[in-house]
């Protein structure tokens, strides 16, 4: 006799198997018509390996979370992070490939909490013709002609300053932020450092701290803290452009980026507070890496000091005859780059190493990974600065991404962190305060801002 339990199991069974033929049918056309993914992991539903990703970015080794996956599935692999599914590359080529076909084949896409917060108006969201043109408006405030005659003084200068205050204790990853921060500001808008300044670094920190969370308020305090801090330093932004707007009703002009953002107003684009405001805000994502050196390192620059003496400003030539110094550059970016990779979206469908990126898939460009990779480089888990003085192939090597998009102030960055390990390594010696270690999310930094007990060095110059 059939029950009406048997009925139930039997209607349940029926539709579970239409279920999975429907499925199974449908992935198999779709694979058919596009191709395969690459293989992998989406985990938990909505989530899927986010959780797992921020876990290990946050302890001194996240190289596990991508080592094996890398090992299971190959350099190209398919995760769900930051609530999309992603495709994942570790592999230099492709990665190449990628940046390199900006706006062909791939475009500007960020997780909803960066974009959020750099907001939509920012360089580093916008997209086609906008995007060149005011990337390279960028680069012209940033290239080695006018670091050369403009910028240098005023990197020289803030630097100097800075350490000039520094005794005892410091946290000097908390100082190289200061530094950073100050030398960014004075490029964008003439503004000498001041308490107004350090307080906008402060609420500046804030936002970056919200770059990688669940973009929901509600959900997460520090995504909360971020939004909060972000409205804070738009509306002390805003109050600058406003006034520098009637300033320059008055006919007073400045040299540095926000006059070029008005005399960029023309007939086919015009800025609003708005939009230049977000400009402003994206530009400040800057690099904030310093580190410790060697002897090697501070013989270079002792020559530079004995030369010049204690009083005199260094010029574009004593930068140029630090060959050491850039490969400790070199190696630091390497090894410990602030932005680890890159975010971009298929605009159509894209075969890469004999699989299928399907249009609108979010994939990620891992830099980190290439740099750490043992095929890419030499006992690839080692500083070892003297690597960059037998190769100078780019080939593994992009720190400041690449492509339409690569960072148009990498110059200006490698020229601040010389001047800044000229004046550190000739001024001072140190030794650690307490024991630290790097984490890497949301950006690379050390736990506890390393701190360190300086003492004036006694050379002669």
């Amino acid at each position: 006799m059939i029950t009406m339990d048997d009925l139930f199991l039997s209607l349940l069974f029926t539709l579970s198997l239409s279920t999975i033929i429907f499925f199974l049918l449908r992935t198999t056309t779709a694979s058919r018509r596009k191709g395969r993914m690459p293989p992998g992991s989406i985990g938990l539903p909505l989530i899927g390996e986010t959780f797992q990703l921020i876990s290990a970015y946050k302890t001194e080794n996240p190289e596990p979370f991508i080592d094996a996956r890398v090992s299971k599935y190959g350099t190209v692999f398919t995760t769900h992070v930051f609530g999309e599914r992603t495709i994942f590359s570790a592999d230099a080529e492709t990665n190449r490939f990628i940046l390199q076909n900006e706006g062909r084949l791939f475009e500007s896409s960020y997780p909803g909490s960066i974009s959020n917060l750099v907001g939509k108006h920012s360089l580093l969201l916008m997209r086609g013709s906008l995007h060149r043109r005011m990337h390279s408006l960028t680069m012209s405030f940033a290239n080695s002609t006018i670091i050369k005659d403009h910028l240098l003084v005023d990197i020289d200068r803030l630097v100097r300053l800075n350490l000039d205050s520094w005794t005892g204790r410091i946290l000097l990853m908390e100082e190289a932020k200061k530094i950073t921060f100050e030398l960014t500001l004075k490029q964008l808008l003439s503004i000498d450092p001041c308490e107004w300044t350090e307080n906008l670094r402060k609420e500046y920190m804030l936002v970056i701290e919200g770059f990688f969370c669940i973009p929901l308020p509600f959900f997460s305090l520090t995504y909360r803290r971020a939004i909060q801090a972000r409205k804070r330093v738009t509306e002390a932004l805003n109050l600058v452009v406003r006034e520098r707007r009637r300033e320059r009703e008055r006919g007073v002009k400045k040299n540095d980026m926000l006059a070029a953002l008005f005399d960029s107003d023309g007939d086919d684009v015009i800025f609003c507070d708005d939009e230049i405001v977000d400009f402003l805000v994206s530009l400040l994502v800057a690099g904030y890496d310093t580190t410790s050196t060697t002897m090697t390192l501070a013989e270079e620059h002792d020559a530079i000091r004995a030369k010049k003496g204690t009083s005199v400003a260094l010029e574009w030539d004593d930068y140029k005859s630090m060959p050491f110094t850039q490969c400790v550059v070199n190696e630091t970016l390497r090894l410990s780059n602030i932005i680890s990779g890159v975010f971009r979206r298929a605009m159509t469908d894209v075969t890469i190493k004999g699989y299928t990126i399907p249009k609108g898939s979010k994939v990620f460009t891992s830099l980190r990974a290439v740099h750490l990779g043992q095929d890419n480089f030499e006992d690839a888990r080692v500083f070892d600065p003297w690597r960059w003085q037998k190769t100078s192939d780019p080939t593994n090597f992009m720190p400041f991404g690449g492509g339409p998009r690569r960072c148009p102030g990498y110059e200006l960055a490698k020229v601040a962190l010389s001047v800044f390990l000229h004046h550190l390594v000739t001024r001072f010696s140190w030794k650690p305060a307490e024991k630290d270690k790097l984490v890497f999310f949301p950006t690379t930094r050390t736990q506890k801002r390393y701190p360190i007990i300086m003492e004036h060095r006694n050379v002669v110059g």
